[in-house]
């Protein structure tokens, strides 16, 4: 059998071929990965809005809104002696956490509104920019 009549590619063909598709890579990649993170912050401010609508109808059952103490949790699980309450207040009968698995924080009153439900972001820390950025309900 003669060799000569078959064709391939050669390895200058085969390097090229590589360097543009690294070269594409390294351009689309980190967009994409800016957009994943884009969407964990707009999953999370849905998250938070739901909290506030499920606090607005446990606020309307029992008069108040759940004190710092009680949390989110109160949206869940009767705290006690709460005269009204008519929950579960979320569909699901658990807290969701927020999309870098973290619990979501609760404090009423508020200091920026009538009471702040907020995620720390990406690195669970206050403050940052970005991905670590906070998110809360006066952002909203």
């Amino acid at each position: 059998m003669n060799n000569r009549n078959q064709r391939g590619f050669t390895l200058v063909e085969l390097l090229v071929v590589l360097a543009i598709i690294g070269l594409l890579a390294g351009l689309v990649g980190p967009r994409v990965l800016n957009q994943l993170g884009g969407a964990k912050s707009k999953t999370a401010k849905v998250q938070i809005r739901d909290f506030e609508s499920a606090l607005e109808i446990y606020s309307l059952d029992t008069g108040h809104f759940p004190t710092s103490e009680q949390g989110l949790e109160a949206l869940v699980t009767n705290p006690g002696n709460v005269t009204g309450w008519n929950g579960p207040y979320l569909k699901r009968n658990d807290l969701p956490q927020d999309p870098w698995n973290n619990n979501y924080h609760y404090r009423f009153p508020g200091e920026k509104a009538e009471f702040d439900i907020y995620s720390f972001g990406a690195d669970g820390k206050a403050g940052g920019e970005g991905d670590n950025k906070d998110i809360g309900n006066w952002q909203l």
